[in-house]
């Protein structure tokens, strides 16, 4: 049987811990590395569309606010294109389009933020429509595995009624988990969109 070596200790937690904004978002971690925080800008300047700002907070199951938390943000552009080969159509995003962006929650107050553009409607893979929508997947220490989620928009209910991914939620009523409400803001509109992690009122998830 083999016997345990004095010298050994204990490695560091495999969930995600503080380590993540170090290697994902050096900056907010207070470390100087890059001129440009990668993943900084979702939509670039030259994006065409409405201009908007997503707010919110990451819960966990007391109700309690998660400090932590780093979000990865993916989206169509304005015109439901994405800027990846895998669309047909990418070569028609705006130029310094992304698409993709990364969030932390400020580390006082656990809300985090981010602008970008409100995108359009996609069309999936069996070609039919889906709702404008934002795709999440949310780190924090605590979770051993990434969560993925999305976020819809609450002036899009036509749109939204009809969406394969949000009927494919069997129980109407966490539906809304999904939905952002928008507000008005100083300068451009505010959608704000809370996720909670576990209890009454828990988001929808998807294993993807």
């Amino acid at each position: 049987m083999p016997q345990s070596l004095p010298y050994l200790r204990e490695t560091a937690s495999q969930t995600a811990g503080p380590y993540v904004h170090i290697g994902m978002a050096p900056g907010a971690a207070g470390f100087d590395m890059f001129e440009t925080e990668l993943g900084g800008d979702i939509a670039g300047p030259n994006a065409a569309g409405e201009r908007i700002r997503v707010e919110g907070r990451v819960f966990d199951g007391t109700g309690a606010p998660i400090k932590d938390v780093l979000l990865e943000i993916w989206q169509a552009n304005s015109a439901g294109i994405h800027a990846s080969p895998e669309d047909p159509r990418h070569a028609e995003v705006e130029d310094g389009f992304r698409g993709w962006g990364r969030v932390i929650s400020d580390f006082d107050t656990g809300e985090y933020a981010f602008g970008t553009v409100k995108p359009g409607k996609v069309t999936g893979g069996n070609t039919r429509p889906m709702a404008p929508h934002l795709s999440l997947w949310i780190v924090a220490r605590g979770i051993n595995v990434g969560l993925n989620t999305r976020m819809y928009f609450g002036d899009e209910e036509k749109a939204n009624a009809e969406d394969p991914v949000l009927n494919l939620v069997e129980n109407p009523g966490r539906r809304p988990t999904l939905i952002a409400t928008r507000e008005t803001g100083d300068a451009i509109p505010v959608y704000r969109f809370d996720i909670r992690l576990q209890g009454d009122d828990e988001t929808v998830f998807f294993d993807v």
